[in-house]
Order: structure tokens, then sequence, then C-alpha cells
């Protein structure tokens, strides 16, 4: 089994008559397994070049430098890079390591005045410097992927295009990670352990040392990387706003490559201060109170996104959830 190959070119463009084909490609794919490919994203590929040669470049460093943008600096906005080992799932460490970003805030916002965590500024490298403007492109590039997307998703709904926009993504809650996964030090050590993502829409790139993996009806299949793609997935939220019907699928990575794996997730989610409610009228999946790999039930969760997301990263990294959030 492979998964969907999706030309969202018309939701990027605004093409009202063939964005409804390509909004019900992505309903079948949400309701089937909740991972997909994307072609005629619109990202330019030199800019994914800059990012991947630039990230390469960073994490070629010794760690006394990649440590100078330590997350313990980042403070209440959650930036920063962490050691191999230095993250975990499932209470496990991961074979990575990385850095954190987020949208990037001025002093002046509201909420980084407030000290809301995970708003504020991102932490850069001295070196390559041109790491900095090519992350906040990307970001900037990948946010509006992201609307377009959620427009198709909800059309798929049978709902109003707009209908994220107006409840939760005006102002989306944008998280993105740089993972770096070396050759395993021992047989079967996970890059990262068995997951789900946490809000609506994660879109992946990813190079071409492959190792991703999808749990699919009750079986592991491979996500190999496709040229001029990013593979889609969706989160917590959009199940739970879905009531079950579009999934959030477990998935893991092992690099198996021989070879050092990086690769770019992007996250789009709810607003961090929205409240994460079912839609109206929509049928309950009948199997919705399911055991979820982390034995937890999202349809259960009262709250706002923040909320939940808190919680979770607060597992990921306990050390600084205790020394940041507390």
């Amino acid at each position: 089994m492979s998964f969907p190959v999706i030309d969202v070119s018309a939701l990027i463009t605004g093409d009202s008559a063939l964005s409804l084909k390509a909004a019900e490609a992505l309903g079948c794919a949400c309701r089937d397994n909740g991972f997909f490919y994307i072609t005629g994203h619109g990202v330019d590929e030199e800019l994914q070049k800059r990012l991947d040669q630039y990230s390469r470049d960073f994490f070629a460093l010794d760690e006394t430098e990649k440590m100078k943008i330590s997350m313990s600096k980042g403070g209440r906005a959650w930036r920063g890079y962490f050691r191999l080992g230095g993250e975990l799932t499932s209470g496990k460490p991961d074979w990575k390591e990385g850095i954190y970003f987020g949208k990037e805030l001025p002093a002046s916002d509201r909420r980084v005045k407030a000290g809301l965590p995970l708003h504020g500024s991102n932490l850069f490298p001295e070196y390559p410097a041109e790491l900095k403007e090519t992350v906040i492109q990307y970001m900037d590039a990948l946010t509006q992927t992201g609307h377009a997307l959620m427009k198709g998703i909800a059309m798929s709904l049978g709902l109003q295009p707009s209908y994220f926009h107006d409840r939760c993504t005006a102002d989306p809650l944008i998280l993105f990670r740089i993972f770096h996964y070396p050759p395993p030090s021992r047989p079967q050590q996970w890059g990262v352990g068995e997951h789900t993502d946490y809000g609506l829409l994660t879109i992946l790139k990813q190079d071409d040392a492959g190792g991703l993996q999808v749990l699919s009806k009750g079986t592991w299949l491979d996500a190999p990387p496709l040229p001029e793609t990013f593979v889609c997935n969706i989160g917590d939220m959009l199940d739970r706003i879905t009531g079950g019907l579009y999934r959030s699928t477990p998935h893991r990575v092992m690099n198996i490559s021989g070879k050092s794996r990086f690769s770019y997730p992007f996250f789009f989610d709810p607003n961090y201060e929205s409240r994460v409610q079912r839609i109206e009228n929509i049928p309950v999946a009948s199997d919705v109170h399911y055991q979820r790999w982390d034995k937890e039930n999202v349809h259960l969760f009262e709250g706002t996104y923040g909320d939940y997301l808190l919680r979770k990263v607060g597992r990921v990294f306990p050390q600084l959830e205790k020394a940041v959030l507390r």
C-alpha cells in the first residue's frame, strides 16, 4: 500500500473550479489513514535547498557551538537547540538532535509581554548566519500552504472554506523543527518513537534517507521521500474537532540509511488561546474511545489548545518544563 499523492495547486492559487477535486482527495486521505503527499504546493525549491544546506552546516558544528543557542536560553518561548537524546517520546530518549522555532514575535507583542508560553523570539546561531532569514522565509511560505490546505479540509467536510480560519487559525500557532537523526548507535534504536502530532496539520519536508513509518490499519508502512513533495498528516486536534472521522495517525522514525537523516516538520496548529470543540452536527465515530498509543482519549479533552499542548510538550522535555513553566 502507498499513500496518496494529491495535487493541491488549485487550493494554493484559489482556482475554485478545481479546488473541490483537491478537497475531495484530501477528505479521502484523512478518512483512510490521515497521511498523504502533496504536490503543486508552490514552495520555492531554491528556498528548500538553502534550508537543507544551512541546516547541515549548523549540525556539523561541535556541540559547544550548538549549545550557544540551547533551549535552556529560550525561556518561555521554548525555542532553541537540544542535544542528541534530549527529547523524550513516551519517556524514552529519541536518537535525534534538533532546533525548535516558532513565529518570530517582538517583545512588544501582547502575548510575549504577558509571558504566554511558546510565544516570543527565536534563537538563531551566529553560523551559518543565513539560517535565520531562511527559516523565517520558510515558515512564512509554509504558513500560506497550511491556510490553503485547511481550506481544502474544511471543504472536504462540507463546511465553508473559511471554517477553520474563522474559529481557530486566523492567527495560527506556528511551530517548526529541524531534526538531525544520526545513524543508530545500537540495533532497534528509534530516531523518534511511536507518537501522534498534537495540532491540526503537519507539513513535512524530508531528505532522501527515508525511515518514516506510519501505522495504518494495524500495519506499519514506510512513507518514503518523493521528489518535489511534502508528506502531510493530521494531528490530535483535527481528530478531536471531527469526532474521530479524521484521525491522527501514529508514526515513528528509524534511520537505517547508514547516513545522517534530516527532516523539517512544520506544524500548523490552532491559535494557542482558542478552545477546541467538535464541529456541530458531525457524526461521532463509533470507536471514538479507541485505545491510543498514549492510553489517552483526545475526545475527552476540554480547554484551549495551549492547555493541551503544554501538557504534551512538558512530557517531551520534563526538565525544561520544570525550569521554565513552573
